[in-house]
């Protein structure tokens, strides 16, 4: 934590007090559409102030922050569910940047990666599949066939977050089905999203809300959808590998988002706490219980980030192939951490806590899901026990 982190994270928190904390209790329920011109002008601010993509490097214009610094400020924009968009680092995008700046070819940095960067176009990724197992991207059922100088793409994707209103897909196909080696028989592949092969069936319903623009979940299916061979990234059958890649930095991103969002549930749930009155010149902060939770709330959350910022550092100096249990680690118990201070702070505020008045039902809704994404909760107890037991057996 250095003086320069110090001087960006002031930055960052003056920002999210001034322009975007004001938005969140009178937008965070409302749909995209109406939501998102008021983002738009807090991210020309962003800009100015030069806090523009923190996570990329100086020469594509970004701050080039560390994965374990940018830590730091994700956990901050966490606070809010329009954190991340305002400064341009939001999932999927951000993902979608970072490799497009590590295996993109000179045409598809000009053509996805530059107005990315810039803010004018989404994108989204396209991997998960509603018949084959999302935590096992070896298995899937969309295929991409090469027929002279393009592919054929047909399958059927969900969750494909953030689909709704993206300018072009990164998708994860199967491009040599007959292969021997499984961890080289996928692709992927860039599908602009007006192509007549891409077809978008509808927005996913989670959790009782369908979400819409950057906030939703997309089923889509592909239906001879025909790319050029050159819109492959990286070289074909790079695939697996360039997912890998993606998602350990991925992670630590969204570990330390859920860590914001614990932070400012935290928050509430405190003032809460000191302001209910509940017998005269009495307050729920009076009560053992509460004062368990709150204790037991901050012991969780200042463990898992300490957890993440040891992964975070393990990342930056070692690789995240030498970090895969810290990885695994944080991802679970973080996850879960997060769930458990929701929960505490939803029944601290009783009625109103389970009100769409605050954001903590929202959240409470959305967030179940993160112990599902990116490898679900067994998945990765299950690998950190084997990489564990390696050294025993």
């Amino acid at each position: 934590m250095n003086d320069k982190l110090k001087e960006v994270l002031a930055r960052v928190q003056a920002v999210l007090d001034e322009h975007i904390f004001p938005l969140d209790a009178e937008y965070h329920n409302k749909p995209w559409h109406l939501v998102v011109p008021y983002l738009d002008k807090v991210r020309e601010k962003v800009k100015a102030a030069g806090l523009w993509i923190p996570q990329i490097p100086t020469e594509y214009g970004g701050l080039g922050l560390s994965v374990a610094a940018f830590g730091e400020v994700s956990a901050l924009l966490g606070g809010s569910p329009y954190g991340h968009y305002c400064f341009n680092c939001q999932a999927p995008d951000a993902g979608n940047m970072e490799i497009l700046i590590e295996f993109g070819t000179a045409n598809q940095k000009a053509q996805y990666l530059m107005p990315l960067l810039a803010g004018d176009i989404r994108s989204c990724f396209s991997m998960t599949e509603p018949d084959h197992p999302g935590s096992n991207p070896t298995i899937m059922g969309t295929v991409a066939i090469k027929e002279g100088d393009e592919y054929v793409i047909n399958g059927h994707k969900w969750f494909t977050s953030a689909a709704d209103g993206a300018a072009f897909a990164i998708v994860m196909v199967v491009s040599d089905p007959h292969g021997n080696d499984r961890h080289r028989m996928a692709s992927q592949i860039i599908v602009p999203t007006d192509n007549p092969g891409f077809k978008f069936i509808r927005n996913i319903s989670v959790m009782g809300e369908e979400g819409s623009g950057w906030h939703s979940h997309a089923e889509i299916k592909y239906e001879n959808c025909r790319v050029p061979s050159t819109h492959v990234l990286g070289e074909e059958g790079d695939g697996f590998s360039i997912a890998q890649k993606r998602l350990g930095p991925g992670r630590i991103h969204h570990c330390m988002r859920w860590i914001g969002i614990c932070e400012r549930a935290f928050d509430m749930m405190c003032k809460r706490a000191v302001s209910r009155e509940i017998t005269p010149g009495k307050t729920l902060a009076d009560k053992q219980t509460i004062q368990n939770w709150i204790a037991e709330s901050r012991a969780e959350i200042n463990a898992a980030r300490l957890l993440v910022r040891d992964a975070a550092h393990k990342i930056d100096t070692l690789g995240a192939s030498q970090a895969r249990i810290e990885i695994s680690i944080i991802k679970f118990y973080c996850a879960n951490v997060m769930q458990n201070v929701l929960d505490r702070a939803i029944q601290v505020h009783g009625a109103l806590g389970i009100s769409d008045d605050t954001m903590l039902a929202a959240w409470f809704r959305l967030e179940r899901s993160a112990r599902i994404y990116d490898g679900a909760d067994e998945v990765h107890k299950s690998s950190t026990a084997k990489q564990i037991l390696k050294n025993y057996r």
